[in-house]
């Protein structure tokens, strides 16, 4: 192994980082790994100071520094450079359309990075149609997930709005990448944590064997079942044979969005389990299965110090549920609140191992899933009280699609800046999943879920039977 690079001690890459490159080496779009999101402020901002906050918030943060390296087999490692002082690119939208200013940021997002040493993201300080001001930023996955990018975000506001404004405090320091690298590998090396993890998840697998639920029904097993001469088939493929994506977006508005939070407030549980509520009912509406599988992504980002430290700590694991309809809405919602943290204990363990093993005992063709769609729930905002102090200032974020995925449907749901309501965002292959499908799905998962939060006690059944 390459002990140093250019100078820069390397290090191999984390399980989190693996799980990217193992799907993005069978995806003929390398750009599936990048993450594009602007955020932009309504007011003037000093262009100068703004780089030097840029900079000084590169400083802060390991993993916006990060590089890849391969050895002659081919095997990737990482190290950090000391500086970033790439020239910071300022681009006027003001003659431009929102529209079109949407689309050249979107074409952006759809440029791959190199890969071996060289910068994984790109920023450039933007102005909009509308006269907002403010930052795109384009990042590569293997070095950041969406909570750090947020993360990095919030750090150049505040530090751009410490240098401008008088009473606003500088903010804390970002906590070392490497350091929560290394706990990682340690962990990996054999850890009695990794066993106990190990074990945990196996139990799972071992259970017994899932069953795919589709988006309109089982149909789509029923015709697999067909295909492969297997009435008993219990999987199926689920994506097309085009990565090509699309991304449906459809908003809650902010009044619905407090009630749900009302009930997961009164009820102590998070909205993620919510969410999985909804949507597990809904294919169990659908297929008439009690036992749903959905992936759901887990931030491993518990302490301190993991929130802070940058990087991608996103592992994506199955979550199996298997409830009667005869239960309440809210036993229902308890019982994978109790599940969930479960997996949040186990959650370092390996997911690509994970997979490798249920393959193991449950063999059958390549491609084939049990998993209909995953799920992430983003519920870090840019809302902050240094936002308050600078009196009501509006901002706007938004995401631009890659183009690309090798999942067939990924839902993403996030709080507006504006107004705290939610945005599920549909990321999906467009030969996979059509739009009349995710309109319909989403609309009888808003149904479950506020006839599920009005009245808890109601057997699944008949929750099903009523929307």
């Amino acid at each position: 192994m390459m002990k140093t690079r250019k100078g820069y001690p390397v290090y191999p890459l984390t399980v989190a980082q693996k799980f990217h490159t193992y799907y993005q080496n069978f995806c003929p779009k390398k750009e599936v790994l990048n993450i594009g999101t602007s955020l932009t402020i309504e007011t003037e901002l000093d262009i100068e100071m703004l780089k030097k906050a840029i900079y000084k918030a590169y400083e802060r943060c390991d993993s916006m520094r990060l590089r890849f390296a391969a050895d002659k087999d081919g095997t990737l490692y990482q190290y950090v450079v000391d500086k970033e002082d790439r020239e910071i690119e300022y681009v006027d939208f003001s003659d431009k359309t929102m529209e079109e200013a949407a689309e050249i940021m979107t074409q952006w997002t759809q440029v791959p990075f190199k890969r071996c040493d060289s910068p994984m993201n790109r920023i450039v300080i933007i102005k909009t149609p509308d006269g907002f001001q403010g930052v795109y930023l384009l990042v590569n996955h293997m070095t950041m997930d969406a909570q750090s990018l947020i993360c990095f975000l919030k750090d150049i506001i505040e530090i751009y709005s410490s240098s401008m404004y008088e009473g606003v405090e500088y903010p804390k320091e970002m906590s070392s990448y490497i350091e929560q690298l290394k706990k990682d590998l340690a962990y990996e090396a054999g850890s009695k944590a990794q066993a106990r993890d190990e074990e945990f998840f196996k139990k799972i697998i071992d259970s017994s064997e899932p069953i795919y639920n589709g988006i309109d029904g089982a149909g789509h097993l029923a015709a697999e079942r067909e295909r492969c001469k297997d009435p008993e088939l219990r999987a199926a493929v689920n994506v097309s044979d085009s990565v090509d994506s699309a991304l449906d977006i459809f908003h809650l508005e902010a009044e619905p969005t407090k009630r749900l939070m009302d009930f997961c407030e009164k009820y102590h549980v998070s909205l993620a389990c919510l969410l999985l509520m909804g949507l597990r009912t809904y294919f169990q509406k659908m297929n008439g299965n009690d036992d749903v599988s959905i992936n759901t992504a887990i931030a491993r980002r518990a302490t301190l110090k993991e929130k802070k430290c940058g990087g991608t700590r996103i592992h994506s694991f199955p979550f199996r549920t298997i409830i009667s309809q005869d239960k309440t809405f809210l036993e229902g919602v308890y019982e994978i609140r109790d599940l969930q943290n479960q997996y949040f204990r186990h959650a370092n363990y390996d997911p690509t191992a994970y997979f490798a093993y249920r393959s193991k005992v449950y063999p059958h063709a390549p491609g084939q899933t049990y998993e209909p769609m995953s799920l992430t729930y983003q519920p870090l905002t840019l809302k902050d009280q240094r936002f308050e102090k600078l009196g009501d200032i509006h901002y706007k974020t938004k995401w631009y699609p890659n183009g690309a995925t090798t999942q067939a449907m990924y839902l993403t749901v996030m709080h507006r800046s504006d107004d705290n309501g939610l945005d599920f965002s549909f990321e999906h292959q467009v030969k996979a999943v059509t739009r009349e499908q995710l309109e319909y799905m989403y609309y009888y998962l808003c149904k479950i879920m506020f006839k599920g939060t009005e009245r808890p006690n109601l057997p699944i059944g008949d929750i099903i039977k009523l929307i």
